[in-house]
């Protein structure tokens, strides 16, 4: 696997949808060969039930876009702020396409602060990818708050908002992870479509992946960080747009509905 950055370059550990599946794969054969240690398998809520519990109680509230009419899709960047995410911010900023940003702590929202500003001010969902892209379940639970805080705080600091969304790394997750997220008000966000953008610097092949995996209420997971992601990001925009897609934050994707914290999205 390729480091998460070229000023990490020690770092092991990247995210992917492969990665996810096959760590999902792993954890299904672990839930067999330890059945009777409790072991459970991963839930996930579809943003459309979100909605759909939501609109059946109070009277709606869907902020600018009603999802459920709207054939919405959520543009999410992890990993960042990058020297990359001018220029990406320059391009959703044109395009008026707004994103969910899961960001990085070490070296990366203590490097470039103003960046992290920016993505607020602009309109942008500032989430969390944990202070220094651990795997979550490798942790003790005390190191896995710490995880979570530290990010936390930083944002809180830089923006006046703490984070409410998290996405854990590699898309590793447990049932301490979820309790642990309970309790700091946060809830986890998976994904729906991967470019695998760590694997290739083609930016034709990164809009084409997007585009083949595709479709309503998806959540497409980017990182602005790798050299080819952002060049292929107006085409991405351009092509879904031609489609008849409506980008929107993730909150804004469950709307009237909320993420609840220890709850897992996708």
């Amino acid at each position: 696997m390729p480091s998460l950055t070229k000023k990490l370059p020690t770092r092991k550990t990247t995210k992917t949808g492969a990665g996810f599946r096959a760590a999902a794969l792993g954890a299904v054969a672990a839930c067999v060969t330890l059945a009777l240690t409790g072991c459970t398998r991963l839930e996930t809520t579809a943003p459309s039930s979100v909605r759909a519990e939501a609109a059946a109680g109070a009277p709606a509230r869907f902020g600018t876009v009603d999802c459920r009419k709207a054939k919405c899709i959520a543009l999410t960047f992890d990993a960042g702020p990058s020297e990359n995410s001018p220029r990406l911010l320059d391009i959703l900023k044109r395009e008026r396409v707004p994103a969910t940003f899961f960001l990085l702590g070490k070296r990366h929202i203590d490097t470039y602060p103003e960046l992290v500003r920016r993505m607020a001010d602009e309109g942008h969902e500032i989430a969390s990818h944990t202070w220094d892209h651990k795997i979550l379940t490798d942790l003790r639970p005390d190191e896995i708050r710490e995880e979570l805080r530290r990010p936390n705080e930083e944002i809180r600091r830089l923006t006046g908002r703490t984070p409410t969304l998290m996405r854990p790394p590699q898309g590793r997750t447990d049932d301490t992870v979820h309790e642990i997220c309970r309790e700091l008000g946060m809830s986890e966000v998976l994904w729906s479509v991967t470019a695998k953008d760590y694997k290739t610097k083609d930016p034709a092949l990164i809009r084409q992946r997007v585009l083949d995996q595709a479709s309503r209420d998806g959540i497409i997971l980017l990182h602005d960080l790798y050299d080819g992601t952002v060049p292929a990001v107006p085409g991405i925009i351009k092509a879904l747009k031609e489609r008849g897609y409506v980008f929107v934050t993730v909150p804004q994707l469950l709307a009237p509905g909320k993420a609840e914290p220890g709850k897992v999205y996708r």
